[in-house]
Order: C-alpha cells, then structure tokens, then sequence
C-alpha cells in the first residue's frame, strides 16, 4: 500500500500480518529481549520488510539497529524508513545516491485523542483541519496531520540530527491530489546546498489506515534511473474498496 504514494528509484515492503519466528540477529534480539509480545512482533515484522527491501535491492540482509533517538541506522549506501501500527507494517529503502531523505508513517483512520491534537497542531492548522472535516469526512484529518508530522521528522532527522517539535513544522493538504506541504518553521538546516524551509509530501486513506511519505531525490542521480513522479499521479487519495491484502509479503523516529 505504501509503495503507491512513493516515487520512482524507491523500493516499499509492506504487510497487513506478523509471520511467525521472524527472523533477527543477535544485536537485534539484544534490543527487544524482554520486551512484551506486540513491541517484538511490531519490531521483527519491521526489520523483516527491510531486509526485503535490502535484498530487492541487491544488497545482503543486515541488522537494522536504531540510533540514539530510535531512527533505524541503515548500511552505508542506503536511506530508508520503517513503519508500523496496529494491523499493518512497512519499510522503504533506497540508494543513497538515488534518494537524499526519506520519511513513512502509517497511522489508524481514526480520530486522535480530544487532549492530543492541540499538543501536536499549530492553531492555523487546526482551522484548515476543521474545514477539512466539513467538506471530506471520510479522512480523520486529525490524525492524517500527526501521521505527516512523524514523517516530516523522519526526513528531517537524517539531514539535520537535530528535533524537530510538532509546532516547527506548518502542514498543508490538498484534499483532492493527495499531497501536502510542510512549511518547516525551524531555521539552520540545509539542504543541496540550501537552507532547508519544507518538504513536499503524499498521503492515502485506505484499508482503514492513514499513510504519509516524503522522499527527496538525490541531485547524483545516476543516469539512467527514473526521475521522481509528479506528486499527483499515481493513485486518488482515497480508495477504500480494495481486498485487504494477506500474508507477511513513534514515538521514536520510526520505529
């Protein structure tokens, strides 16, 4: 499902199940050792997609350990994010060379919490929310706005090592193309060269989930791999009519 709203020279693994004894390595085990019974099928099936994504990518499977905010630490070479919630997991890698930053977050369909938006939103979004709500209600946009915000900090942290708070970053959706803007309202982080002011992101409700991505191409691009596709074509934002999908195929920055 992921993989609909990412772009081209990206590779998505995604599962709506846990398979039974996923695999991990020790230095992963080491983390998880203890932990209840949904924290480690959540971590294992996560690591499990990546290390798809890895082999689809020609590279040999290896532990994916997390940083000292919980980002997933990825050999040299490859970016990538991981994903999960409740019924669903998901990781995306790519060349470095290929793609500079790269953020997904997967969130249920449902509303947020009465006390969590105003903690996670600036009051101009919560305006453009509640219109939102008016005239597409079929999308808790509440929780669509925190699930953009995980992946804007997700894109952000590589770049930067640095947090970003929930009022640094102005979210912006277009209903109909299924995109967003960030407008990022923190000063000091540079991007090719630039000083970095936002990212340009897409977001799907579907199969009862909220999904966002930010993937920011490489100005290396090898020649001869595909350019990024234009944010609005792909697929509509909301499809909710498709078969489930079956079988295995934060909050910290992604787990």
């Amino acid at each position: 499902m992921i993989a609909a709203i990412l772009p081209a020279g990206t590779v998505a693994v995604d599962t709506f199940t846990d398979a039974p004894g996923t695999f991990l390595f020790p230095e992963e085990e080491s983390i998880v050792r203890g932990a209840v019974d949904k924290r480690r099928r959540e971590f294992a099936t996560g690591r499990w997609c990546a290390r798809q994504a890895m082999v689809r990518l020609g590279r040999a499977p290896t532990p994916v350990l997390p940083g000292p905010r919980g980002e997933p630490r990825w050999p040299a070479g490859l970016i990538g994010s991981i994903t999960h919630c409740d019924g669903y997991r998901a990781a995306v890698l790519a060349n470095s060379d290929v793609i500079t930053t790269i953020g997904i977050d997967a969130e249920p369909n449902a509303p947020l919490f009465d006390d969590v938006l105003p903690a996670v939103s600036l009051p101009q979004e919560r305006d453009r929310i509640e219109l939102l709500r008016r005239t597409h209600p079929d999308v808790c946009w509440d929780r669509l706005l925190f699930s953009a915000k995980e992946t804007v900090y997700k894109a952000w942290f590589p770049l930067t090592a640095r947090w970003l708070d929930f009022e640094d970053a102005d979210v912006t959706f277009d209903p109909l193309a299924g995109t967003f803007d960030a407008r990022i309202l923190a000063v000091g982080a540079q991007l090719h060269g630039r000083r970095l002011t936002g990212f340009k992101g897409r977001w799907l409700a579907r199969q009862g989930l909220v999904v966002t991505a930010i993937a920011v191409a490489s100005p290396h691009r090898p020649p001869g791999v595909p350019h990024l596709r234009p944010p609005w074509q792909k697929v509509a934002p909301t499809e909710c009519d498709l078969p489930a999908a079956t079988g295995p195929a934060a909050q910290t920055l992604a787990e």
